[in-house]
């Protein structure tokens, strides 16, 4: 059920990045941009399959957990490269899954987990993991390498377990919207695997940096289920972990390349941070892999497993293998220090299925048939793959009161200060909008930008250069350069109400308020 959280837990929280602040090497496509070639005459091209969940309305400071369905219609197997999932915001993580039609029955959209019997671990063995978004990520991409797919057999539908939080003091609305693109039977080389592995034993010291290791020793599990070595070929991988996180790295152990790390991310930035690999990790020879999460806890207080102000370790790995497997860490220990970080360590219990029947290759039938595409309702043959953005329409109303201690508890608070983003002492820009002395920050920033704009000018919106990264899609530098809006990482802008509350703030002097 949903719960509303205490706005001072709130801050100390920092789970949801409304604005991502770091690099991404996702730009937004534009409708029918897909590589699949000639439109629909709809939104997309015509092997793109994409669809709406609809609104989502959340309360002020509102944290919720449903699940969401959609019914694809498909007659026959889906074979997909590349998954792209966006939102407006308010959707801290999800995971997606296809199963068969009569898993988990009821009507498409949202739903209440708990009705239904929603379980992770059952949706995968049934069907398949799709995919995992990255942390907060407005915009996400999981895109395989050429031919390298997520198969969903004929008759399956997608179910996703998600995560909601509004930590702004005003209403909220967000949509969730997913595309699939869609290779041909006869390109397809690899049905990938999903296999996770995950660190459950955390205590994150207060005040303290600290790195947890896993040591993920599979190969008698894979050679036990399959009658053979280890011989799995990893194409994909995704981290999760939290506002804290600010390491992950993933090292093969055993064979060849034992001791050499193939996957690695600093920081925590709400950045689509998923990384596909071609050619792949080969393993053949391997024990499997050693995987790390680091944390920078800067709270008075020791942080554990779970969600709220908690924090987690998990990383979804795709791959070419036999075998489902699932490696966790249930309890660790502190193994030293190192540089003033507490590190400890684990073995992992791992266990393991044979892969469903349902995801084998295509067909010698499916191969000599043209691309199968299911028919899609008329609001979803409409849709681009991702929003369109707008600029904020001249005449939007402000969310009331339009002041500074407002826009913090609202737009800064949802939108800016979470994800290292401009909250704390590694404030993107040298920004910093959780400063006590708010006011200040903002008018005597330094703007780190190719222009002559202040970053907020008393009286003049226009000639603020916050107001133009806020308002506008392509906001341009004094060289005519288009220069990313914020949110970072986010197709659209914020909500209108917000933008236009910063616009009348500043029309009115910008005053400490």
């Amino acid at each position: 059920m949903p719960r509303r959280l205490d706005p001072s837990a709130c801050r100390a929280a920092l789970i949801l990045a409304l604005c991502g602040c770091g690099s991404s090497d996702l730009p937004a496509p534009e409708a029918g941009s897909s590589s699949g070639g000639d439109t629909d005459g709809g939104g997309h091209a015509a092997n793109v399959v994409v669809h709406s969940f609809g609104a989502l309305d959340l309360q002020p400071r509102e944290e919720t957990q449903p699940c969401l369905q959609w019914t694809i219609g498909n007659e026959q197997p889906l074979y997909v490269q590349t998954v792209r999932l966006t939102n407006d915001g308010a959707s801290h993580h999800s995971n997606w899954f296809v199963v068969p039609e009569d898993s988990f029955p009821g009507e498409d959209g949202y739903f209440e987990c708990e009705s239904r019997g929603f379980a992770e671990i059952e949706a995968a063995v049934s069907g398949t993991v799709l995919f995992a978004q990255s942390t907060q990520s407005r915009i996400d991409e999981q895109r395989l390498p050429e031919g390298v797919v997520i198969k969903i057999p004929p008759r399956h539908k997608v179910v996703a377990g998600g995560h909601f939080l509004n930590l702004a003091d005003a209403p909220y609305t967000t949509e969730m919207r997913l595309a699939f693109e869609l290779v041909h039977p006869k390109d397809v080389r690899v049905v990938a695997a999903p296999f996770r592995l995950t660190y459950y034993d955390l205590d994150i010291p207060a005040g303290r940096q600290s790195r947890f290791s896993g040591a993920c020793d599979f190969s008698g599990l894979y050679e036990d289920q399959v009658g053979k070595p280890l011989d799995l070929k990893l194409y994909y991988v995704t981290p999760h972990y939290h506002y804290l996180g600010n390491f992950f790295d993933l090292t093969v152990m055993g064979g060849a390349r034992d001791g050499e790390s193939v996957f690695r991310l600093d920081g925590f930035d709400a950045s689509s941070n998923g990384k596909s690999f071609d050619p792949p990790i080969d393993l053949t020879g391997a024990q499997g892999f050693h995987f790390t999460c680091g944390y920078d806890n800067w709270l008075d207080k020791a942080i554990g497993w779970g969600i709220g102000d908690q924090e987690m370790c998990v990383m979804l790995g795709l791959a070419d293998s036999a075998v489902l497997m699932d490696a966790s860490v249930q309890n660790g220990k502190i193994s030293g220090e190192a540089d003033g970080v507490v590190l400890n360590e684990g073995a992992c219990a791992a266990i393991g299925l044979p892969k469903n029947a349902a995801q084998g290759m295509p067909t010698a039938e499916e191969i000599a048939a043209p691309l199968y595409v299911p028919p899609s309702t008329p609001d979803d043959a409409e849709l681009p793959e991702v929003p369109t953005c707008e600029d904020l329409p001249a005449d939007a109303a402000a969310h009331q009161p339009a002041t500074l201690s407002s826009i913090a508890s609202t737009l800064f608070e949802s939108s800016c200060n979470f994800s290292s983003c401009h909250g704390g002492g590694a404030a993107a820009a040298g920004l910093d909008l959780s400063a006590a002395d708010l006011h200040g920050a903002l008018l005597g920033h330094a703007v780190q930008a190719d222009t002559a704009l202040p970053l907020v000018a008393p009286g003049d919106p226009d000639g603020s250069w916050l107001m133009r990264l806020l308002s506008q899609c392509e906001p341009r530098d004094d060289a005519g350069d288009a220069v990313s809006h914020m949110p970072y990482n986010s197709v659209t802008l914020a909500r209108p109400e917000l933008i236009a509350k910063v616009r009348d703030w500043i029309a009115a002097g910008a005053k400490d308020d």
